[in-house]
């Protein structure tokens, strides 16, 4: 019953000859794009302001949209020198000035709805974009299906995105597929529209749907500027992560390859615009445990990072970070420590990241965790008291955020034999979920394991296996019956009703809902069932069962020699 601790972009690629999509990384989630197309005459209708006088015929030329958002990749992640406005006004002197007017409209409109969250106004904001869907389908419904429809329909879906409201953007993706499906390739416009469809879609889980729409920008892109364009970068960088996310490691992996390849090839091999490739496909690289591959891509990050922005940035703290994991997974873990230490004190220096931040949160955690695998507890646990410390400061005591803090605490305390001191902590915890949550809710039930394990420790089964009985009727409520966190509380009741003495048939039929649950979990060869198998052999032979058990203990030691020859490799 072990338990561990908790884990609680490409610049603007502008072109003389074209205005493309601004920035538009679907990693940093930045709305902000500018379109270029060609004469038109399809389109007639208004767009909808809060105040008089911005209502005007909508132009016939081109259109151009900044919905921008200054955010950085994971929340300041990875940075990128992304500028978040638009690049359209080399062009301006040679546009006429109803398209002027009408870049000014949509900028305005969306300008005009981000104003309007940030002060809390999100009622008003969704009356806006309504009445400019409201609108735009008027025409659609009279029979105007071209660029310009597209174009405003993207821009409303793209507020909606910005309010957070999901279920409204969904119907408008319907609504603008059907105009997309319509319109040629050879529009300029197209890939822009393409690429935050993708973005968006992504954000409503419909991967497939992402994927093709992704796939089908970069073609236009292809056509129109040739497979080593720069504009090509952002739809390729959308796709290859949602590939990513949907277990298409590899081919994530090449489409990350190529954007580097282009990246070098026009804008030089230590341009900051590689970070986000280079982040992507190192931690895939990391996921398919090409470790040396992996290092060379964060290794990349943090010398770029150096250079552009000298040694003490919070930026260099980040890639260090990041440089730390792969030390881990080499099994340099000392070298991985030192890493992380190095990249805390540069953040703090540098004020670069809030010290309340998730990041910077995450990275004391991983480091603890470090410290306690060489023997280093109490270091570790300096960290983890630092983190509640932190959490309770900026959200106060008895904050449901401080429960992972605690659980964690508890875990180190536990690791260093203080099982009292973990309890305490334990229960402390349980105090916060239960007057925050329903008590049949399934996150009580993560601390209240831990208290088992931790009264099982203590010697009081009695009052762990009521703990643990609990946790498994939650979670079958919650999980079904055969879930994993329910094999989980499996495993732990077996232990705890074992030191009780419970009789070895009713042992025997848990354990064999254990094996059952993490053969489909974790597949029939894996080290989790190896476990389990030793536990239903043993069980098997102390009952006198020793025949059922023979095709086991065949099993059993054909994954012993299994994993004995993988730890000798």
């Amino acid at each position: 019953m072990s338990t561990s601790l908790l884990r609680s972009t490409p610049s603007p690629l502008t072109n003389s000859g074209r205005m493309n999509l601004i920035g538009s990384s679907t990693h940093l989630g930045i709305l902000s794009v500018s379109f270029y197309h060609r004469p038109s005459q399809s389109c007639n209708f208004k767009l909808c302001f809060p105040t008089s006088g911005l209502c005007s015929r909508l132009g016939t030329r081109c259109c151009v949209v900044s919905a921008t958002s200054s955010k950085l990749y994971e929340n300041k992640g990875v940075n990128s020198s992304i500028e978040s406005q638009s690049r359209y006004t080399d062009l301006k002197d040679n546009m006429p000035s109803s398209v002027n007017i009408l870049e000014e409209q949509l900028r305005d409109l969306f300008n005009e709805v981000h104003a309007m969250i940030r002060i809390g106004k999100e009622n008003e904001a969704r009356d806006l974009l309504l009445a400019n869907f409201e609108a735009v389908k008027e025409q659609i419904d009279a029979g105007h299906k071209g660029i310009e429809e597209a174009t405003i329909l993207d821009v409303t879906a793209l507020g909606y995105m910005a309010l957070g409201d999901i279920r409204t953007v969904k119907p408008l993706l319907d609504v603008l597929s059907e105009v997309v499906d319509d319109l040629k390739d050879e529009e300029p416009l197209l890939d822009s529209i393409l690429t935050h469809m993708g973005n968006m879609y992504e954000k409503l889980e419909n991967f497939e749907m992402s994927i093709c729409v992704y796939g089908r920008a970069v073609k236009v892109v292809e056509r129109l500027y040739g497979n080593t364009s720069s504009f090509i970068v952002t739809p390729l960088l959308g796709m290859a992560k949602v590939l990513g996310s949907t277990g298409k490691t590899k081919k994530a992996i090449e489409t990350y390859h190529r954007v580097v390849k282009i990246l070098e090839s026009s804008r030089g091999e230590e341009c900051e615009e590689l970070v986000v490739p280079l982040f992507g496909m190192g931690n895939l690289l990391l996921k398919e445990r090409r470790v040396t591959d992996a290092e060379n891509a964060f290794n990349r990050i943090l010398t770029t990072y150096m250079k552009l922005y000298g040694e003490n940035d919070g930026r260099v703290g980040l890639s260090m970070s990041y440089l730390a994991r792969v030390k881990c997974a080499k099994g340099d873990v000392n070298e991985a420590i030192d890493l992380y230490k190095e990249a805390l004190r540069r953040l703090k220096v540098s004020d670069y990241i809030a010290i309340d931040d998730h990041i910077m949160e995450k990275m004391r955690v991983d480091l603890a965790e470090l410290l306690h695998a060489v023997g280093r507890g109490e270091e570790g646990r300096m960290l983890l008291e630092e983190c509640l410390l932190i959490t309770e400061k900026f959200k106060g005591e008895g904050h449901p955020s401080s429960v992972s803090h605690l659980v964690n605490l508890a875990t180190s305390y536990s690791q260093s034999k203080l099982f009292a001191e973990a309890e305490r902590l334990l229960r402390m915890s349980l105090q916060i979920m239960f007057k925050n949550v329903s008590p049949d809710d399934q996150s009580i039930t993560f601390p209240m394991l831990h208290l088992a394990v931790t009264l099982y420790n203590l010697n009081r089964n009695e009052e762990a296996e009521k703990h643990a009985l609990e946790v498994l009727r939650i979670r079958e409520r919650a999980f079904g019956e055969n879930s994993l966190p329910v094999g989980e509380a499996l495993d732990c009741l077996v232990s705890i009703q074992t030191q009780l003495g419970k009789d070895d048939g009713e042992l025997l039929e848990l354990l064999k809902r254990v094996l059952k649950i993490q053969e489909k979990a974790f597949g029939t060869d894996s080290e989790e069932v190896m476990e389990t198998l030793k536990k239903v052999v043993y069980y098997l032979e102390k009952m006198g069962r020793k025949h059922e058990g023979l095709p086991l203990e065949r099993r059993l030691s054909k994954l012993r020699t299994k994993y004995k020859q993988m730890v000798q490799y």
